[in-house]
């Protein structure tokens, strides 16, 4: 009996090219819940704590920071420090994925962020300890980001290789609509904390009580991590890495073989990882700074956006089955570069229905490269370096995109008084994911099984056939 036949038994296999059997659906459903469930609480936590830097932290861990501009900035620049620890959390974890499997890795990562989310809520403020209070965030939030860093492509990477070719792009998106869940959870629990305390209360100890309720969700999630087994295409993987003593695996291995998808991954994730936080981030300084606009409000348009953007998600991972990864993501590349014209003038209107209008445009704009992310950037790697490869394309750019971006618009709104050099800022961002985009070989449809088959001839290696 081979792996496939003896660990495949009601999973589909990364590669089966028909229809999608009921047995395949039920199997492929049971492993995206575990994905997802996991992809909630990690970035319920992890957008927790954009919100809260948003709204909180700067009062709360950095009184004396000057004007209110100065204090969000000094939050963000912690928040940034989630992102420099993403990268390092993908090396770490895309080794021990590619190694040891996708299922124990995601275990890890869902315990490591929960705790530190936990902890982050029981730090006191800069009025009780000092300059140690923003040290402890620090601390606590780059294990948060270290954590997320191997989060992403094992959660996507455990749907993608169980997936048929035909429809990866629509299954894989599952984890991404995910993201939206989870920060739809976290507005939630804000929205509800702001609304039945008051600002006082909320700025004591309203916000902790966000972050404390996380420990509900990540042992929910762990439970349901337990019970999925690995893609037969991956055992397979590791059985003809185990057998033949040349094969490599990991980060060293996926950066001198395929610097090419590395870059290429990179790329794709520059654009709407810039678009997203502008969203989501600076959006919320805008308007507070701007024009005063209640945070209640604010939430409540965040949480119907939220929920735009989980249904618009797996539609979009549908339309690149059927028209490409190419076209669908150039589409969100190209109106994510128009979305700044149109979403400052609609929130300079103070009208709530515009403003909601606004950021749920741009949400499905974003969606628009997102849900195909997971199919193109698994398509561009071997199995047996995949988790490094696309954990390595996916977050080192954070750095430069996402945890830079609301540090940059807040920058250039203080300069310059106006929305019209961060719209600057994120059409050179489209333009550079364009160009990615331009570059990219169309992958729908692709075969998992003859990726790794032409790695196999390209680097002089043989197929193990393991019998049990």
């Amino acid at each position: 009996m081979s792996v496939n036949q003896r660990v495949g038994a009601g999973n589909p296999g990364a590669g089966s090219p028909g229809q999608d059997s009921p047995e395949e659906k039920s199997g492929l459903r049971k492993i995206v819940a575990a994905s997802m469930v996991g992809t909630v609480v990690e970035w319920y936590e992890f957008f927790l704590y954009a919100t809260a830097a948003s709204l909180v932290f700067g009062k709360v861990f950095f009184p004396n920071a000057g004007s209110e501009l100065d204090g969000i900035l000094a939050a963000f620049l912690t928040y940034a420090v989630g992102f420099l620890a993403r990268p390092l959390g993908g090396i770490v974890f895309g080794q021990i994925g590619d190694r040891l499997g996708r299922k124990h890795t995601l275990q890890l990562t869902i315990i490591l962020v929960g705790v530190a989310t936990f902890l982050m809520g029981c730090l006191p403020g800069f009025d009780s300890i000092g300059y140690w209070a923003p040290a402890l965030l620090i601390a606590l939030r780059f294990i948060q980001g270290f954590a997320v860093g191997g989060e992403w492509g094992g959660a996507v990477l455990l749907v993608a290789e169980h997936s048929p070719n035909k429809s990866r792009g629509f299954w894989s998106s599952w984890p991404q609509a995910a993201v939206p869940v989870g920060n739809l959870l976290a507005t939630l629990v804000l929205l509800a904390s702001s609304a039945l305390l008051t600002p006082e209360a909320f700025l004591s100890w309203g916000w902790r009580v966000a972050f404390w309720l996380s420990a509900i969700i990540v042992v929910v999630g762990y439970y349901i991590r337990t019970h999925v087994s690995e893609a037969p295409i991956f055992l397979e993987a590791r059985a003809q890495v185990e057998a033949q003593k040349a094969v490599n695996y990991g980060v060293k291995e996926v950066i001198r073989k395929y610097p090419r998808g590395i870059l290429s991954a990179m790329g794709l994730r520059f654009a709407e990882n810039i678009l997203y936080y502008i969203i989501v981030s600076f959006s919320i300084v805008y308007l507070v700074t701007v024009h005063a606009y209640d945070t209640s409000q604010l939430l409540f348009a965040l949480l119907l956006a939220h929920l735009v953007h989980f249904l618009v998600i797996p539609q979009v991972g549908r339309l690149s089955d059927r028209f490409g990864r190419k076209p669908v993501y150039l589409a969100g590349a190209v109106l994510g570069a128009s979305w700044a014209l149109f979403a400052f003038p609609m929130f300079d209107t103070e009208n709530p229905f515009l403003i909601i209008l606004a950021i749920a445009l741009g949400l499905c704009f974003h969606a628009l490269m997102y849900a195909g992310q997971p199919a193109i950037m698994a398509e561009l790697f071997p199995t047996r370096m995949r988790y490094s490869g696309v954990s390595l394309g996916y977050q080192v750019t954070s750095i430069l995109a996402g945890s830079m971006a609301p540090i940059i618009a807040v920058a250039l709104l203080k300069a310059y008084g106006s929305w019209v050099p961060v719209a600057i800022y994120l059409a050179i961002a489209c333009a550079i994911t364009v160009v990615a985009v331009l570059t990219l070989k169309e992958t729908r449809g692709s075969s998992l099984r003859e990726i790794d088959a032409e790695d196999a001839r390209k680097h002089g290696l043989e197929p193990v056939k393991v019998d049990s």
